[in-house]
């Protein structure tokens, strides 16, 4: 038996139970992992509240990311063994697999063993973050020296990731945050330049910055009534990804600034580049070499306990943090 978390209905975070549950027989491309630790994502709150990407069948696990120690392998696996020290990639739906467990068993494809450098707080915490950004910024858009990259929401855990991803590139980074109050901390993060949205004209200060030229590329998990200030924002034939929702409200389209700007506005998600085999292996080694050069590093905001998991989702969506929320096992 082992402990996970399960809901039956979509709702507040307090529909997360706490159930001990069988740990089903191995496939023969499963591992079983001992969870030693939790990164926690916004996908997983939109999960509970069953306005994800794509529907809940209920009773539901979730969970995308986790760290731990390999305890047994299917009989098609050959690159993991027992006792390794592995991390799980987003790259399965949360209908099959899920990471909030003690004990759980995941798709060999989707685990990796992490660099040994980092501890499993901190392994648990970096595929969703780092490959998301290196699927729009590097995979897609090719930022790189003398490109400028917009970034709102910066102080998120992908906002971060977008920052370290683009400076590796060369790239110029704009972080945007709502006030002033976390500039100091994204300056410390290497953002180039920063702006606070409720205190300075967004649109004015991009076009400082860049001499009138806009940026080439606007990461924004956002969306709502700021967005058309993004595509004004951006330079000609620049790209807008969008790769979430936080915004409540419909997202307006300004459609003489895209008949004068023609900017390219493109849907993400991580599964573009984890559900190839060939692309989810190149990102691996990107963001691995990233590490070992120092230019890419986990940025966690707070660790949680697993008994916690109710307060976490509390915690994640009152949108304070500044980095990933992480769960110990």
């Amino acid at each position: 038996m082992t402990r996970s978390i399960l809901f039956s209905k979509a709702g507040d975070p307090e529909v997360l139970e706490f159930v001990d549950t069988p740990l089903r027989a191995l496939a023969a491309n499963e591992v079983h992992i001992k969870v030693k630790a939790i990164g926690i994502n916004r996908a997983e709150s939109m999960w509970r509240t069953d306005v994800y990407i794509e529907p809940v069948t209920f009773p539901a696990g979730l969970g995308y990311e986790a760290a731990g120690i390999v305890q047994a392998i299917g009989a098609e696996v050959s690159d993991l063994a027992v006792g390794d020290a592995v991390s799980v990639i987003p790259s399965f739906s949360q209908n099959q697999y899920h990471t909030y467990g003690e004990e759980i068993v995941m798709p060999a494809y989707a685990v990796v063993k992490h660099p040994e450098s980092l501890t499993f707080e901190e392994a648990s915490s970096i595929w969703m973050m780092f490959i998301t950004a290196y699927g729009a910024l590097i995979e897609d858009a090719k930022v790189g020296k003398g490109d400028v990259v917009l970034i709102p929401a910066a102080s998120s855990s992908v906002g971060l990731a977008a920052i370290q991803i683009a400076n590796y590139a060369g790239a110029t980074t704009i972080a945007l945050t709502r006030t002033s109050a976390k500039r100091s901390q994204l300056l410390e993060a290497g953002a180039t330049h920063v702006i606070a949205t409720q205190e300075a004209d967004l649109v004015a200060e991009v076009m400082r910055i860049t001499d009138n030229q806009g940026a080439k590329v606007v990461f924004d998990p956002v969306g709502g009534s700021d967005f058309p200030k993004l595509i004004s924002a951006l330079a000609f034939q620049g790209i807008a990804y969008i790769y979430g929702a936080l915004a409540d409200e419909d997202t307006p389209i300004p459609v003489l600034t895209m008949i004068a700007k023609m900017p390219t506005i493109k849907g993400h998600n991580i599964w573009l580049t984890t559900g190839d085999e060939t692309r989810r292996k190149a990102a691996v080694e990107y963001v691995n070499e990233g590490f070992a050069s120092g230019h890419l590093r986990p940025v966690i905001d707070r660790t949680f306990e697993f008994s916690q998991m109710i307060d976490v989702h509390r915690y994640l969506e009152n949108n304070g943090q500044f980095g990933k929320i992480v769960v110990k096992v």
